[in-house]
């Protein structure tokens, strides 16, 4: 049996026949909001997806900015993996892509789920713990990181300098703030902005862990509290807020994000499309041509070049393959190793959470796959359970 025959029983057959994964798996496992990269798109008649050279974006930041060779500068091209680690210690790369933070999860006294990161040091190469803030992105190169505070929503976002540890500057905002990231180039920010914490939980009448005090959940139906969204320049903090107050419900963040070239901002809705886009001014705007059909899957997203996006997985206890599709078609391409595709490092390699080998689903590891290879490289070490130490843990990638 060739791969394409396994893959597509794999597809319509045995992923009937796998253990459920549970709600959330997709936040829980070692998953990510990707990173979007700055990109120059080639025109149509060009080559076959994922054979495209493309230009890897200039960072826009100074921030801690200097002429020492730091750790997370080294071996640039090459792969950094640690298959013994879980959570990793010591810093994850392939390619111009590093593993800039992880975070588990913490429940505090109010009963909001809050995130505890971990976060690359760049002069040593390694992850240190960093209980201060509530929501981490990291700009390209590895260098400053958009931070808010533990209490959500915040009225200021900072700029950490990676180095260093220490807050540059502040970024004070009207609207309290729950979600933040950079745009692909690291010019901008965008901040999701929130009436209320979208963490906050309620006790229920379950008591799984028999303490006697009910387990902490979201109330099923209440709105996310979503109000809009800020597009912010990172030289000066100056920018615009957007009301977009459509994100159904649910709890937890309903976050908006840039989207694949940087230039719009999407948002999730509760009707079709069930993503709106916006320019910077809060105006609707038409779905870029090639993000139309990527909007039906929640994972990857775009390949770099903009033409290819990830789709279904399925496979067996042995074996897992994952569907990348045409961007302008939704047609399948071809397949590539990996339960679940979590950032592109070029248009010919991703990194993906596999499965391992006879595991229910609830072990796995992060991996390097490539399309038309069967292989796969271990990144990091095999996760189990929910203990926040050796288990489920949730990366954040970025450009070095």
């Amino acid at each position: 049996m060739n791969v394409d025959e396994l893959v597509r029983d794999s597809l319509r057959e045995q992923a009937a026949e796998q253990p459920a994964l549970g709600p959330g798996f997709a936040d829980r496992v070692l998953t990510v909001r990707r990173r979007r990269r700055n990109r120059a798109l080639a025109s149509a008649a060009a080559a076959t997806a994922a054979v495209v050279a493309v230009a890897v974006a200039v960072p826009l930041l100074n921030i801690g900015k200097d002429d020492v060779r730091i750790a997370s500068e080294t071996n640039r091209n090459g792969i950094l993996a640690h298959p013994d680690q879980t959570p990793p210690r010591d810093l994850i790369a392939a390619g111009p892509l590093a593993l800039a933070a992880y975070y588990t999860w913490e429940t505090d006294a109010r009963g909001a789920a809050v995130r505890a990161y971990r976060l690359l040091d760049p002069k040593t190469g390694t992850y240190v713990r960093t209980p201060q803030w509530s929501v981490v992105d990291v700009a390209p190169g590895l260098r400053t990181a958009a931070v808010l505070e533990r209490d959500l929503p915040a009225k200021r976002i900072g700029l950490l300098n990676l180095r260093t540890g220490e807050v540059e500057r502040w970024i004070p905002v009207d609207r309290g703030v729950a979600g933040v990231e950079f745009s692909p180039d690291g010019g901008r920010l965008l901040a999701t902005t929130y009436s209320k914490n979208p963490e906050l939980r309620v006790k229920s009448r379950s008591d799984t862990d028999g303490d006697g005090d009910g387990d902490w959940v979201t109330p099923p139906g209440r709105p996310t509290g979503r109000t809009g969204f800020y597009v912010l320049e990172v030289a000066s903090g100056k920018g615009s807020w957007s009301g977009v107050t459509d994100a159904g419900r649910g709890g937890s963040h309903a976050d908006c994000a840039f989207n694949h070239d940087g230039k719009l901002v999407s948002c999730g809705t509760t009707s079709r499309p069930l993503r709106q886009y916006y320019d910077f001014a809060g105006d609707e705007v038409a779905t870029p041509a090639n993000e139309v059909q990527a909007e039906r899957y929640r994972g990857v997203g775009l390949s770099p070049d903009g033409k290819l996006f990830g789709g279904l997985s399925g496979g067996t206890k042995f074996k897992w393959y994952t569907e990348l599709l045409d961007a302008y078609t939704g047609k399948k391409v071809t397949t590539v190793r990996g339960r679940e595709l979590l950032a592109w490092v070029d248009n010919k390699r991703l990194i993906a959470l596999d499965l391992t080998p006879g595991s229910d689903g609830s072990v796995g590891r992060l991996v390097l796959v490539t399309i038309g290879s069967d292989k796969v490289v271990p990144l990091s070490g095999i996760s189990k359970g929910f203990d926040g130490a050796a288990g489920y843990w949730t990366p954040v990638f970025a450009e070095r």
